[in-house]
């Protein structure tokens, strides 16, 4: 069988994944083998967070918008069917943070959402 020369292909690979783990705590960031395996659980669970964090902050504006909602004696869910009959598209990430901002335009929106009885 005849000879291969790799030349610095290995290198380049390790240098790859040692760069990835910088900043990792004790051997996850010097020692290749485990540096490796923290790197690659490092890219899963980003790929993976990447998707849950739209899941996240839907839900953090759902409970901004229903807690603002429930001091004017309306639940989220008649609010946004409200909204829904007199034909406000506004979605929530605005509707919460109007209901921070600006109180006094939530309660206008809230307003108009209650004349769709």
């Amino acid at each position: 069988m005849t000879r291969v020369k790799r030349g610095n292909v290995a290198r380049k690979r390790r240098k790859k994944i040692l760069k990835l783990a910088k900043g990792f705590r004790g051997s996850h960031s010097t020692i290749f083998r485990t540096a490796n395996q923290q790197v690659m659980k490092a890219l899963r669970n980003a790929y993976r967070d990447r998707r849950k964090r739209k899941r996240d902050f839907r839900r953090l504006w759902i409970t901004r918008i229903n807690a603002a909602a429930r001091m004017h004696g309306l639940s989220y869910s008649k609010l946004i069917g409200n909204l829904k009959k007199v034909d406000i598209e506004i979605n929530r990430k605005m509707l919460a943070q109007l209901a921070i901002l600006d109180p006094d335009g939530f309660t206008k929106v809230l307003e108009i959402a209650a004349q769709a009885k």
